[in-house]
């Protein structure tokens, strides 16, 4: 297990777009490996590849409550999406921060696997927004660019909900 480490909002690494991945080499086999492992260890739901430095197009994501379900894209690319839903979101690369945000409520993806199989995801709610803000990372886009209004302390957000 290697951890990351991860780049926060200000680094110029994510603000810039990312190569096409070409082929799977040992070395995206481990980074890959190595942004699973940060993304748990962050209690994470996704992280895009600039989000460590590293401006290849690769893209992981797990939602599943014991996060056992990792789903890995390579070169992903959105090719429907409709509906609307709008909520908080926050980034690996904002940390303590929310905002509210609006997305498509449903999306579907193409991508590669470790293999390079290319493969199509459909994702409704959690898995299309986190579909959509992984994917804005690699074009060099963070969440707070979308966000309506102000950004929200996490602490604070949870005590709102609380009451």
């Amino acid at each position: 297990m290697a951890l990351r480490t991860i780049r926060e909002y200000g680094d110029d690494v994510l603000s810039r777009p990312c190569k096409e991945v070409k082929e799977v080499t040992p070395r995206i086999r481990e980074l890959v490996q190595d942004m699973l492992d940060t993304m748990y260890d962050a209690n994470g739901v996704g992280l895009a590849a600039p989000q460590v430095g590293i401006l290849k197009r690769i893209v992981v994501i797990d939602i599943s409550a014991e996060g056992d379900n990792p789903l890995i894209m390579i070169n992903p690319r959105i090719i429907e999406k409709d509906g609307e839903q709008t909520g908080y979101e926050g980034c690996l690369s904002l940390p303590g921060k929310s905002g509210i945000v609006t997305r498509p409520n449903h999306v579907k993806a193409r991508a590669f696997d470790l293999d390079m199989k290319e493969y199509e995801i459909e994702g409704e709610e959690l898995l299309a927004r986190a579909i959509c803000h992984e994917l804005d990372h690699l074009d060099g886009h963070m969440y707070v660019e979308m966000v309506e209004g102000d950004l929200v302390d996490n602490e604070e957000l949870a005590k709102e909900q609380e009451k």
